[in-house]
């Protein structure tokens, strides 16, 4: 079971800092969503314990009921990089909602995360192309990247180091109206300024993929590795 932490975010744009969660301005207070990810093994329903009903279907690929290192979370095994056919089994998805959509808040994501593998998007709604906009987290090369997308343009801030060392790692991403900050274990690391606009979509919650995929013209970019817990946080 996860231990929950208020984690927060600032940096300066284009240069990594290093600071403590503390000094950083509170991004985003109020859960939306708060996916425990500690359903039995062979659960099909990812259950939402902020009280909205936002619970999410769990893919036949995915083992729940994972033990590693004093936690319990879901499993997402390696797959070959676009190599077709597409796994949507793979995925844990929720449907789409208003209240999972950013729009012009404050919009924090948060994931605790462990992981000896280098590629594959963790969390997102939507894809790069989609009306609305979208955000997402990834791991390419083991570094953490965190997306917004929004009317006003793009923001994307990344680990200055390699996460994917087979420790766990609460990586919390926030995007107010100054900018989208990073926070890995309790510590600021990346900060870009600037303001992406509404961001507002159609699409489901994506956890360990893609769901608009072939693995042909558009890979499903599968994460590998585990998952302590997810949640959303809005003001």
């Amino acid at each position: 079971m996860r231990s929950r932490r208020s984690l927060t975010v600032a940096l300066t744009a284009g240069t990594v800092l290093i600071a403590t969660a503390a000094t950083a301005g509170a991004a985003a207070d109020r859960p939306v969503a708060v996916w425990e990810m500690d359903e039995h093994a062979g659960a099909r329903t990812m259950m939402d314990s902020s009280g909205r009903g936002l619970h999410g279907r769990i893919g036949s690929e995915v083992r729940t009921d994972t033990h590693v290192r004093g936690a319990i979370g879901y499993r997402f095994d390696r797959l070959r990089p676009d190599s077709p056919p597409p796994r949507p089994g793979h995925l844990v998805t929720v449907r789409d909602a208003d209240a999972l959509d950013p729009g012009t808040r404050d919009y924090a994501v948060t994931v605790r995360l462990r992981t000896t593998h280098k590629f594959g998007n963790i969390i997102q709604k939507g894809q790069a192309t989609v009306s609305g906009g979208n955000f997402k987290l990834q791991i390419p090369s083991g570094i953490v990247e965190c997306l917004f997308r929004g009317s006003s343009g793009q923001l994307l801030v990344s680990s200055p180091r390699r996460l994917n060392d087979g420790r766990w790692h609460t990586v919390r991403c926030a995007r107010t109206d100054n900018g989208v900050t990073l926070t890995v274990d309790g510590a600021t690391v990346a900060r870009r300024y600037g303001w992406t606009g509404r961001i507002a979509n159609s699409w489901p919650i994506s956890i360990g993929g893609k769901t608009g995929c072939d693995q042909i013209h558009v890979g499903c970019d599968y994460y590998a590795g585990d998952l302590d817990y997810v949640e959303i946080d809005a003001r």
